[in-house]
C-alpha cells in the first residue's frame, strides 16, 4: 500500500525538484493553457471509487519489441504496432489499444523523480506505458491528436528489493547513454514491469512532453514496484547530451504538477484507508463519550 506523507512535504521541496529541469520543460511548449493536463497529484481522499470499472486486461507479445533510444530526454523502449499483437482492454476502456512504446521519468536522487504524486508523495522513478487506439486512429502520429487516442498506464518505482525483470533492460543501457543512440533490443515483456495489485486510479489527461495534447486517458497503478539501488544509478549514468557535446546526466527528467481544475480521478479500488480511519475516529468517540 501507499504509504501517506502530509502535503507540505511535497511543497518544501519543490524549489529543489524543479531547480535543474530539462530544457523540454521550460520551453513556451511546455506551459499549456489546456483544463486537462497531466500530472497531477492524486489525492487518495477526493478519489471516487467506480464499481463499473473492470480489471485491466494486458496482452503483450514479447516478439514485438524492436529497439531502445536516447531520445534525449529519456530512454524509449519501442514496439512493432503495426498489429494487435501487444494490446490492452478492460480497465475503463471501450475497445483496445496497442502497445507503441515505455520509457520512464527519474530524479537525481531518490528523494523525488515521478511525475504523479499520491497525496504529495514523490516517488524516485515513474514508469509509462503508452498505447494508441487502434479503432479510431490509423497510426500512433494521429491517435496523438484524437480526444481518446491514448492511454498511458503509470506504474511507481520505490526503492527496495532487486527487480529481475527490469535488469535486461538496465544491461542495455550503456549502448544507448548519448542522445540519438539506438540499440536493438527484442524478446521483451513489459508485464514483467507490473505489480501484482490490480488496483489503479484512472482520470482524462495529457501527455507530459510537447505537444502535450489531452488526448490521454492515465490509469495509475496503485501499488508501487520495487528497483535497487544500482538499478536506479544506471538510469542516472544516461546523458541528455550527444556523444562529443559536454556531457549532461539524464536526471530529473520529468514535467512539475499541472492543477487538477474541475476533474474528478476515479478509483477501481474501495476506499479501505479511509474506511479504516474513519471507524477507528468513531470508535474512539464512542469511548470517550459520556
Amino acid at each position: 500500500t501507499c504509504s501517506l506523507t502530509p502535503v507540505t512535504a511535497g511543497l518544501q521541496r519543490a524549489p529543489c525538484r524543479y531547480a535543474d529541469l530539462h530544457p523540454l520543460w521550460q520551453s513556451e511548449l511546455s506551459v499549456s493553457g489546456g483544463t486537462r493536463q497531466s500530472p497531477i497529484n492524486i489525492q487518495w481522499r477526493d478519489s471516487v471509487y467506480d464499481p463499473h470499472l473492470k480489471p485491466l486486461k494486458i496482452h503483450y507479445d514479447p516478439t514485438t519489441c524492436l529497439y531502445i533510444w536516447n531520445n534525449g530526454y529519456s530512454f524509449q523502449v519501442e514496439f512493432d504496432d503495426s498489429a494487435d499483437k501487444s494490446v490492452i482492454m478492460g480497465g475503463p476502456l471501450e475497445n483496445h489499444y496497442r502497445l507503441k512504446q515505455f520509457h520512464f521519468h527519474w530524479g537525481a536522487i531518490n528523494e523525488w523523480g515521478s511525475e504523479h504524486m499520491v497525496d504529495s508523495k514523490v516517488y524516485p522513478a515513474e514508469l509509462h506505458l503508452v498505447h494508441w487506439n487502434p479503432v479510431t486512429s490509423t497510426s500512433f502520429e494521429e491517435a496523438i491528436m484524437e480526444n481518446n487516442g491514448l492511454v498511458v498506464i503509470g506504474v511507481f518505482l520505490k526503492l527496495g528489493a532487486h527487480h529481475a525483470g527490469l535488469q535486461k533492460l538496465v544491461d542495455a543501457l550503456p549502448a544507448v547513454k548519448h542522445k540519438d543512440t539506438i540499440v536493438e533490443f527484442d524478446v521483451f515483456d513489459p508485464s514483467c514491469l507490473m505489480p501484482s495489485c490490480p488496483d489503479y486510479w484512472t482520470y482524462d489527461g495529457s501527455l507530459t512532453t510537447p505537444p502535450l495534447t489531452e488526448s490521454v486517458t492515465w490509469i495509475i497503478k496503485k501499488t508501487p514496484i520495487e528497483v535497487d539501488q544500482n538499478q536506479l544509478e544506471e538510469f542516472r549514468m544516461l546523458l541528455f547530451t550527444s556523444a562529443g557535446e559536454e556531457e549532461k546526466r539524464m536526471v530529473d527528467n520529468f514535467r512539475p504538477l499541472q492543477p487538477l481544475m474541475n476533474r474528478t480521478v476515479r478509483s477501481s479500488f474501495r476506499n479501505h484507508h479511509l474506511l479504516n480511519i474513519e471507524t477507528r475516529s468513531s470508535e474512539l468517540a464512542h469511548q470517550h463519550s459520556p
